[in-house]
């Protein structure tokens, strides 16, 4: 405090910007440095002043969690609804570090609950990216719109980001609260079914299907939550969503079951394709790069996936995708071992329509 007292007394600039933090009062906010604070209000620092890493006083203060500073800077006359820096707005900083009294206090002073930042949408989605639930609780309870979308947050809605992360309280809350399960995510892929198949959650899946969750929405990049959980591998999550009622044939926009089943080829997923063709999967079917199945298994050098998918009748000479044939495929990457069971089942080199 003394340090500062001194410079500002002989005649050094409180608003003078520079370095990643910005400003001698953002820095100073950030640290937690109630005096020095003081100190640079009296001699004419700007208190709303935008620079560096945080982008104001009171977003960095909100940040660190210091809620003395945070408490004087709001007195001072701080804009608590400022956007700027990384964090978007104060009330985001501190839902993104779970800091319950700052959240308390900014919401008390008028911090809009629903303001969207750069980097994490709403405070809301801010609190749901660490799985604070307690900031959720409270956000929610001071009107926080749970349906809300941002196109710079990674994962669309609260709903669809709780389901990524595996936050079955959360999710639990959210649905209390009037989440829309089947909310199609208009900047990012997925719905909330999508993104927990895609991640394996069980329990999620389980809920969001009793809560009414469209099993065969088709809204993600691979497709429907069927083909996000059979390109991962999660068996149990396939067999959970077959039972369910999920569509083995299901075709996608931009990916069928066919680009899927040739994805699970190329991942070397045999107990998902086992399960897949059990449950009536074409294993014919023609989508993406690959074409079929057994072309994408060929390409990637899969012996048990082609043996398994020659068994349950795939064609070894059917044409299709980038590379033609199954055999052309194997050729193209060098694989002899898979070149030798293809022509024992039957290949010959075809030329590409």
């Amino acid at each position: 405090m003394i340090f500062v007292a001194e410079l500002l007394n002989h005649g050094a600039d409180p608003n003078i910007c520079g370095g990643k933090y910005g400003t001698a009062l953002i820095v100073a906010s950030s640290q937690g440095h109630v005096e020095n604070v003081k100190e640079l209000l009296t001699k004419g620092a700007d208190i709303n002043a935008q620079d560096g890493f945080y982008g104001t006083a009171l977003q960095a203060a909100s940040y660190a969690g210091y809620i003395k500073v945070v408490q004087l800077l709001v007195e001072k006359g701080a804009d608590v609804n400022a956007q700027g820096g990384d964090y978007g707005t104060a009330l985001q900083a501190a839902s993104l570090e779970g800091h319950i009294e700052v959240i308390q206090l900014l919401v008390e002073k008028g911090a809009d609950v629903n303001a969207q930042g750069r980097t994490y949408g709403t405070a809301l989605q801010a609190a749901l990216y660490r799985g604070h639930i307690e900031v959720i609780q409270l956000l929610v309870e001071k009107g926080a719109d749970v349906n809300a979308q941002s196109k710079y947050f990674a994962y669309g809605t609260a709903l669809q980001a709780a389901s990524f992360g595996g936050y079955i309280e959360v999710i639990q809350l959210l649905l209390e609260k009037g989440a829309d399960v089947n909310a199609q995510v208009v900047f990012k892929d997925g719905a909330a079914l999508y993104a927990a198949s895609y991640q394996g959650h069980i329990e999620v899946i389980q809920l969001l299907v009793e809560k009414g969750a469209d099993i065969n929405a088709q809204d993600g990049f691979y497709g429907t939550a069927l083909q996000a959980a059979s390109y991962a591998g999660y068996i149990k999550v396939v067999q959970l969503l077959v039972e369910k009622g999920a569509d083995v044939n299901a075709q996608g926009e931009y990916f069928s079951l066919a680009r899927i089943h040739g994805s699970t080829s190329y991942c070397g997923h045999i107990k998902v394709i086992q399960l897949l063709v059990e449950k009536g999967a074409d294993v014919n079917a023609q989508g993406g790069a690959y074409g079929t199945a057994l072309q994408a298994a060929s390409y990637w050098g899969h012996i048990e996936v082609i043996q398994l998918l020659v068994e349950k009748g795939a064609d070894v000479n059917v044409q299709g995708g980038y590379y033609g044939t199954a055999l052309q495929a194997a050729l193209s990457k060098g694989h002899t071992k898979v070149v030798q069971l293809l022509v024992e089942k039957g290949a010959g080199i075809k030329a590409k329509d």
